[in-house]
Parts: structure tokens; C-alpha cells; sequence
């Protein structure tokens, strides 16, 4: 059983998945839910896990360190490996179809990628319009978007958290606990106009 634990956004996502797909999985607003820790105990303690997977941003540098913070203690101390996952990735797996992955950067900016290109930084009218949005936002960051002309892909037709993490960790590589890596807000620059 692998845990999954994504903090990294306006909204924390846990699952369990084991080779057939998803076990068990839980959506928690706001970000800074008071319970996450207990959420996350809860959920690792139901299953025997063999893997722990981490999304390691970019995205909000507390969030970032309390996911990863628990899933890197609980890799070490059950002595099982550790997958990094890519939160904008995680996002892109949620659809079929190409799309704009985005996530939260604070003061009105997000972070975006699109098919074929390097994770950025911009503020709602820097965005590519070409492609549907994706991605869990604050609602005033969500509704600036939109404003900016950039359209969302309807939940409906988007995997949910867990099956999209099965996806990203078809190929992901397991690291040493020591060599994880997070991005930050700092991680990137912002285009100067």
C-alpha cells in the first residue's frame, strides 16, 4: 500500500493505493486544516504501507514542509522508500487532454505548466488561454483567473487525486531519504516586465 499525501496547495489530498487503485482518499479545506496531522496519522495507521509519496511542490512552503515533513518521518521510521511527486504533475494527470496545471503562489500569482514547457510563475493575465485550467486554487485566485480569460475543465471530467497520483507514480523514482528536493515560490522568477 502506498500513502499519498499532497499539501502543497489550497487544498490537502491523502490516498491509500494499492495495484488495483485507489483504497481510500480524502480532499481537506482549507490547506492549513488543524486535524491534517490527525487526518494523516488516521489514514496511515488503517493500512501496512510499502511506499510513501510526497508532493514536493511548487507550492506553499509551510504546506509543503508539513506533508512532506510527515511522509519523510513515517518513510524512515517503517523504513520504506520515498517517491517525490510533482504537484503540477498530479494536476496534469487529472486529465486526458492537455491542459494548464495550475497551483497556488500566494499574493494573487500561480504557479503553471503547460504540455511541453518549464513550470512558471505569473500573475493571472500571464497565463497561456489555450488550454483549460486544472488545479486547486483559493477562490478569489480562481475567480482572478477566470477574469484573465483563463477557463477551468469542469471537475467532472477530471480523474480524481488518487488516480492521477497512480499515474504520476507509474513513473516516478524512488529517492533517498536525504535527497528530496522542494520548490519553492523562491524556485522560480517571475517575469519582469
Amino acid at each position: 500500500m502506498i500513502l499519498v499525501i499532497d499539501t502543497s496547495s489550497a487544498m490537502n489530498a491523502l490516498a491509500v493505493l494499492d495495484g488495483a487503485g485507489a483504497v481510500s482518499e480524502e480532499s481537506l479545506m482549507p490547506a492549513r486544516s488543524p486535524d491534517l496531522i490527525d487526518r494523516m496519522r488516521a489514514m496511515a495507521s488503517r493500512h501496512e504501507l510499502t511506499k510513501v509519496a510526497v508532493a514536493t511542490g511548487p507550492g506553499s512552503f509551510t504546506g509543503l514542509r508539513v506533508g512532506v515533513s510527515f511522509g519523510l518521518g513515517l518513510a524512515m521510521g517503517l523504513r520504506i522508500p520515498l517517491v517525490p511527486l510533482s504537484t503540477l504533475g498530479i494536476q496534469a494527470s487529472r486529465s486526458d487532454e492537455p491542459v494548464l496545471s495550475v497551483a497556488e503562489a500566494g499574493r494573487g500569482r500561480v504557479y503553471f505548466s503547460a504540455p511541453g514547457s518549464e513550470p512558471g510563475l505569473a500573475e493571472p493575465d500571464g497565463l497561456p488561454k489555450n488550454l483549460p485550467a486544472v488545479g486547486w486554487l483559493q477562490p478569489a485566485t480562481e475567480a482572478a483567473l477566470k477574469a484573465a480569460g483563463v477557463s477551468f475543465k469542469p471537475d467532472a471530467e477530471l480523474r480524481s487525486f488518487a488516480a492521477a497520483a497512480a499515474i504520476q507514480l507509474g513513473s516516478a523514482r524512488e529517492v533517498a531519504y536525504g535527497s528530496l528536493r522542494l520548490e519553492y515560490m523562491q524556485s522560480f522568477s517571475a517575469p519582469t516586465a
